[in-house]
């Protein structure tokens, strides 16, 4: 019992800061990865939209794209770096 109150107590807090600092560069690099993968050989997602909208000369809804993946990105990061606030009160 005193072993799971230490990692409770000590270790988690401890930790916690390093884990959330990874996951915000875990989710920059999703966003660097997924995007591109969806554009590679799929028939649906943001990327895959990307290149239908280039290929449809809809420069408007491109951009649009664009701004929503930049959007959903600064949300995540938002999301993780309200978390590490919390962590830190």
């Amino acid at each position: 019992m005193a072993l799971s109150a230490a990692l409770r107590r000590v270790v988690l807090p401890c930790v916690l800061g390093h884990v959330l600092t990874g996951l915000r560069l875990a989710i920059g690099i999703l966003w660097i990865v997924l995007v591109p993968c969806e554009m590679l050989g799929v028939s649906a997602g943001l990327g895959y939209a990307i290149l239908d909208a280039r290929d449809r000369l809809a420069y408007s809804e491109l951009m649009a794209l664009v701004l929503l993946i930049g959007g959903l990105g600064f949300l995540l990061d938002a999301m993780v770096r309200a978390l590490y606030r919390l962590r830190g009160a």
